[in-house]
């Protein structure tokens, strides 16, 4: 039977062929099907992209760290929004992601309805920090004795006798900063994002943790430590380079007073009798 006038409406039982409504909405779905859901597809992002460690660097964020590492930044300190949108010139938007990075990194921490702060790690925090180091630590030597070339080593023994000239003229804040920098160097030169990261935090927090259980009996370690350990891995020393690492973080960590005193009970009796 041909089809007539009520197969445009789809409604007659007898039509041979699909009404013009039914081909239209074919069409329609094959294009939406094409361009709609096979979009192009999109650009990978970067291992820095995600990790936050892109060749970009963050100005702002870069000098408070700085002023951390530096023990000018000490625990406790209020960072006001508005006025550090001042000091660096932008909008407080700009330093709330500086603010939640840090926050991220554990250098800063932020109080609901108080703001962001400092850090001041606790007693058991500091001893984990530490405990990370060493096992971090000789895992980067390992890498870097396995890769590294002359000029790499002429960087760290350059960055040594600036540390060492920082100590000569009593610049306490560059030997603080210098110190804690070293560390970082061998991890940048392993070039392994995710660990440059992790080291930065570590040396951040490590900073931090110095300020506050620093010991003012107990000198700090010297100079001659670093310069052991570039000796130790440029000649390929690898053993002896860890042996020297672990002693120099158990050097730093002997400085701090981290002893936990037990809290004494509360009498209860005593208060409330």
């Amino acid at each position: 039977m041909s089809c007539d006038g009520a197969c445009l409406d789809n409604r007659s039982p007898f039509c041979d062929n699909p009404p013009l409504t039914v081909i239209r909405l074919t069409r329609i779905a094959h294009v939406l099907n094409s361009e709609t859901l096979s979009p192009a597809p999109r650009k990978a992002r970067s291992t820095g992209q995600i990790l936050g460690t892109g060749s970009t660097r963050d100005g702002i964020y870069e000098r408070i760290l700085n002023a951390v590492m530096e023990h000018r930044l000490i625990p406790g300190t209020k960072l006001v929004e508005e006025k550090l949108a001042g000091v660096f010139q932008v909008n407080r938007t700009r330093i709330r992601e500086v603010l939640a990075r840090l926050a991220h990194e554990g250098i800063v921490t932020t109080i609901p309805n108080r703001g962001a702060f400092i850090a001041s790690p606790s007693v058991e925090e500091a001893r984990h920090i530490f405990q990370a180091r060493r096992i971090l630590e000789p895992a980067l030597i390992r890498s870097l004795v396995a890769k590294a070339d002359s000029q790499q080593f002429r960087r760290l023994h350059a960055h040594v006798a600036e540390e060492r000239a920082a100590r000569e003229t009593g610049d306490k804040r560059a030997v603080i900063r210098l110190s804690g920098e070293f560390h970082l160097l061998i991890a940048q030169m392993v070039d392994s994002p995710p660990l440059v990261k992790l080291m930065r935090e570590l040396s951040s927090l490590t900073c931090l943790i110095i300020l506050l259980y620093d010991s003012p009996n107990v000198p700090a370690c010297p100079n001659h430590e670093h310069t052991e350990i570039v000796e130790a891995m440029e000649q390929g020393e690898v053993e002896a380079a860890i042996g020297l690492m672990l002693g120099h973080l158990d050097h730093i960590e002997a400085t701090l007073d981290l002893s936990l005193e037990d809290e004494a009970e509360v009498d209860l009796h005593a208060i409330f009798g």
